[in-house]
């Protein structure tokens, strides 16, 4: 995907969080998000817009922050703690407005730290910027009682995100053998093979030998591999345990 299409992702998946956020109310808990409220969720991502927001906006060298008072120097009228309920939903359209206008207007060669592999830093943070509020919208929408959906080629997109730029970056796995997966979205014919071993996760566009074999619509791989529906319809042939170890170990890793 282009960073436009992603920049529009990140606009349009707002509206849909928003929408879900409205209707499910802010006390309602979220199932993907163990602990968490609505209302966490919809600060979650409030932040995590004026952290990148921040980073292709204002470069700098401090890759994280401790809390949202750092965001302050960058966002003086947005980075407050925070909104009362009634303003929550809506400060936060307000920080992916922002969010999005920092992108339109950065610059394709702009430099800032990154965290994922990308063509450039600004494609990789318009694509995980659309992909974060995206499992998040899922999330909003499956607490609010609603049918979540995402358009196949966006979706591999995620997939793709996923296993070759997350995943990887395990630099060690609890386990003492090497197996593989095999992921196929039969809607856009996409594959990936992800090897598995004591020394982290690698994954190739390809496919080849694989312990378990996972295949479905993108959207449905998707949801499933970033352990949200368990009713997503993923056909599993094989060695289930192996997709099973992904479930159990597999964790975002925000850092090397």
């Amino acid at each position: 995907m282009e960073i436009t299409e992603h920049i529009a992702a990140v606009r349009d998946e707002a509206r849909l969080f928003a929408e879900a956020a409205r209707a499910g109310g802010l006390n309602v808990e979220i199932a993907g998000c163990p602990g968490w409220t609505m209302r966490d969720l919809v600060r979650h991502l409030s932040e995590i817009h004026l952290w990148a927001a921040a980073h292709i906006a204002q470069p700098h060298e401090k890759p994280w922050v401790d809390d949202l008072a750092e965001l302050t120097e960058f966002w003086p009228d947005l980075a407050v703690f925070w909104p009362e309920d009634g303003d929550l939903i809506d400060h936060y359209l307000d920080t992916n407005a922002n969010l999005i206008g920092a992108l339109e207007a950065a610059p394709l060669d702009v430099e800032s730290f990154t965290f994922l592999p990308a063509p450039s830093p600004l494609a990789m943070w318009a694509r995980r910027q659309a992909h974060e509020i995206a499992v998040h919208r899922f999330d909003a929408e499956d607490a609010a009682g609603t049918t979540s959906s995402f358009d196949p080629a966006f979706a591999s997109d995620g997939v793709d995100e996923l296993l070759a730029a997350f995943a990887p970056r395990a630099s060690e796995l609890p386990r003492t053998t090497t197996q593989a997966i095999v992921v196929h979205a039969t809607d856009t014919d996409d594959r990936w093979h992800v090897t598995l071993s004591p020394e982290g996760i690698s994954t190739v566009r390809d496919d080849g030998p694989a312990d378990v074999t996972l295949t479905g619509h993108a959207s449905d791989l998707y949801l499933a591999l970033w352990n949200r529906n368990e009713n997503a319809d993923v056909t599993v042939t094989g060695d289930q345990e192996v997709f099973e170890f992904w479930h159990q170990n597999h964790r975002v890793r925000w850092s090397s």
